[in-house]
C-alpha cells in the first residue's frame, strides 16, 4: 500500500512538472490566444482589485496599530515607519496579496477546467485539434504572473496609507518622520527582494490551479475536492517557498544574519 501511494505521489509530480513545463515554453510558441489572456487579465486584476485593497488595508492598519503600542513603551515609536514599511514591502504585502489571490482567482481556475474536464469540453478541444494547454493553461500562467505583481503593488500602497492613517491620526506620530521612514525603506534590496515574489508566487498559483483543475473527476463532489486540493496545495507551496525565496535573497543581496 505505501509502495502504491508513493508510485501516485511520484506520478502526480512527474505530470504536474511536465504541465508546468508545457505551459511555460507554450508562453513562447504560436499559436498566441491574447483574446484568453486578456479575459484572464480581467478575471484576475480587475476582479481581484477590491479585495486585495481591503484585506491590504486593515493589514496595514493593524500592524501600525500593533507596533505604534509596543515601541511606544520603548520609547521608539518614531520607527513605526519604517518596521511597517520593511515588513509589508519585503514580506507580508507579497504573501498577503498572493493568498486573497489564490483563495479567489486560484480556486475559479481550478474549478473552470474542473467543469470544463466534467462536461468534456476539454476532449473537444483536442478533437478539434486545439492544444488544451496552449488553450487554457497559458493564458491563465501569464494572466497570473502579470496582474499578482500589479495586485501586490497596489496592496502595499493601500497597507502604507492604512500605516499612516493609524500612526499619524491615532498615535499622534508625526506625518513626516513617517513617510521619510518610508522613503529611506524604499532602497534597491528592498524593493527587489519584495518585486520578485508575486512573479514566482503567481506562476506557481497558476500551475497547481491548472493543474488540479485537469485531474478533476468523479462530478460535483469530485469538483468541490479538486478545488479545495487547489487552494491548500497553493497555500502550502506559497509559505515554503516564500521562507526559501526569502533566505536566498538575503544571501544574494548580502544581509547578515
Amino acid at each position: 500500500m505505501a509502495m502504491r501511494r508513493l508510485k501516485e505521489v511520484i506520478s502526480d509530480l512527474q505530470d504536474f512538472y511536465l504541465l508546468s513545463f508545457k505551459g511555460t515554453i507554450g508562453i513562447f510558441r504560436r499559436p498566441f490566444y491574447f483574446r484568453d489572456t486578456v479575459e484572464q487579465m480581467d478575471y484576475a486584476g480587475v476582479g481581484s482589485f477590491f479585495i486585495i485593497v481591503l484585506v491590504s488595508l486593515f493589514i496595514g492598519m493593524a500592524m501600525s496599530l500593533q507596533l505604534s503600542a509596543e515601541l511606544s513603551r520603548l520609547g521608539l515609536k518614531i520607527y513605526t515607519g519604517k518596521v511597517v514599511g520593511i515588513s509589508i514591502i519585503r514580506e507580508i504585502g507579497p504573501v498577503s496579496c498572493a493568498l486573497v489571490f489564490t483563495g479567489r482567482v486560484g480556486a475559479g481556475m481550478a474549478s473552470e477546467i474542473g467543469s470544463m474536464m466534467l462536461g468534456h469540453q476539454v476532449d473537444s478541444l483536442r478533437v478539434f485539434g486545439v492544444d488544451p494547454i496552449k488553450k487554457l493553461v497559458v493564458p491563465r500562467i501569464l494572466s497570473s504572473i502579470i496582474m499578482l505583481p500589479v495586485l501586490t503593488i497596489i496592496g502595499n500602497v493601500a497597507s502604507l496609507l492604512g500605516a499612516y492613517y493609524i500612526a499619524v491620526f491615532v498615535s499622534n506620530q508625526s506625518s513626516y518622520v513617517f513617510w521619510t521612514s518610508i522613503r529611506d525603506v524604499l532602497v534597491f534590496e528592498n524593493v527587489f527582494s519584495g518585486t520578485i515574489k508575486p512573479f514566482i508566487f503567481g506562476y506557481l498559483i497558476a500551475c497547481i490551479s491548472c493543474y488540479m483543475g485537469f485531474t478533476t473527476k468523479g462530478g460535483s463532489t469530485g469538483l468541490r475536492l479538486t478545488t479545495t486540493k487547489a487552494v491548500v496545495a497553493s497555500i502550502i507551496v506559497i509559505i515554503i517557498s516564500d521562507f526559501v525565496l526569502t533566505r536566498i535573497l538575503l544571501y544574494a543581496l548580502g544581509f547578515s544574519l
